[in-house]
C-alpha cells in the first residue's frame, strides 16, 4: 500500500508565512465559476425563498450558517456539549454482528475511522482538560491535561488563530487511517477526506440549530497538533478541528 497518508498531514510550519502561494505572489485570482459558453442556453430555478417553504427550520439554518470566532465566557452545559457529540458522531445502532456502526453522519462502508477529542474549559460539571468521545457508548473519557505554557497553547498551535483559545470546548477529529484502509486500500484517502467534511457539516448546522457557533481549521502545525493530544501522527492523524461556544450578542 502507497504511503498517501502523507496527504492527511498538514507541512510542520512555524506559520503561514513561510508557505508562498499564488495569492502571495500576487497572481490573478481564478474566476468564481467555470463561465457558460457563449451562446449557451440557461434555464430559471425556483427562488430560493420560495423553496423555504418545503422546510422552514431547516432553510433557515442554512440562511444562519457562518463561520463565528468570538466567543464570550459562558459555560457549555452538559445538554449541548452531549447534542453536539450525538450529531457529529452518534452511533444509532450497529450492523454486520456488530463489526461496523450506523452513526448520524455517513461513512465509506460503515468504517467510520474518526475518533473524536475534546479540549474543554468550560463546561457543566466537567474539569477541564483534554477527552476523548466513547461514541459506542455515549460516554467521555479524559485523556490528560491542557498543557500550562502559553507558547503551547492551541490557538498557537493553529498558526496564530488566538480565537481558538476563547472557545469553552474545541473538537478535534482524528483519523485512523487502517479503519478505512482495510477495506478500501490505496482508495482510502478520498473517503477519509469527505467523511471529515461530513462530520464538521453536522457540527455547524447542531450548533445553529442550539444557538451556539463554530469555526472549522484546517491551519495549523501539524507536530504540535500531535504531541497537544498525545497522537503519533501515522496510525492517528489529527486531520480538522473546530471551537465552539456561545454566539457573542451583537453591539
Amino acid at each position: 500500500m502507497s504511503d498517501y497518508r502523507k496527504y492527511l498531514r498538514n507541512q510542520t510550519l512555524p506559520g503561514m508565512s513561510e508557505m508562498e502561494t499564488d495569492m502571495m505572489r500576487q497572481l490573478p485570482l481564478p474566476p468564481m465559476e467555470k463561465p457558460i459558453p457563449e451562446g449557451a442556453t440557461t434555464f430559471p430555478l425556483v427562488d430560493p425563498e420560495a423553496c423555504a417553504r418545503l422546510n422552514p427550520a431547516f432553510f433557515q439554518l442554512l440562511e444562519t450558517r457562518v463561520s463565528r470566532r468570538r466567543f464570550p465566557t459562558q459555560s457549555l452545559t452538559q445538554d449541548e456539549l452531549s447534542a453536539l457529540l450525538w450529531a457529529t458522531q452518534g452511533v444509532r445502532g450497529t450492523l454486520r454482528n456488530g463489526l461496523v456502526t450506523d452513526r448520524t453522519v455517513p461513512s465509506g462502508g460503515g468504517m467510520h475511522p474518526f475518533e473524536t477529542y475534546l479540549a474543554i474549559r468550560r463546561t457543566e460539571d466537567l474539569q477541564p482538560g483534554l477527552y476523548r468521545y466513547v461514541a459506542t457508548r455515549h460516554r467521555l473519557l479524559k485523556v490528560g491535561e491542557e498543557p500550562p505554557e502559553p507558547e503551547k497553547q492551541l490557538g498557537r498551535v493553529c498558526n496564530g488563530q488566538m480565537f481558538v483559545d476563547q472557545a469553552p470546548v474545541v473538537f478535534v477529529w482524528a483519523v485512523r487511517p487502517y479503519r478505512t484502509e482495510y477495506r478500501y486500500g490505496d482508495d482510502s484517502l478520498k473517503d477519509l477526506l469527505i467523511s471529515v467534511g461530513h462530520i464538521c457539516q453536522n457540527l455547524y448546522m447542531a450548533c445553529e440549530a442550539i444557538g451556539l457557533g463554530t469555526c472549522a481549521i484546517l491551519a495549523y502545525q501539524q507536530t504540535g497538533l500531535d504531541q497537544y493530544f498525545g497522537l503519533d501522527g501515522n496510525d492517528e492523524i489529527p486531520l480538522y478541528l473546530a471551537p465552539v461556544g456561545h454566539v457573542e450578542a451583537e453591539a
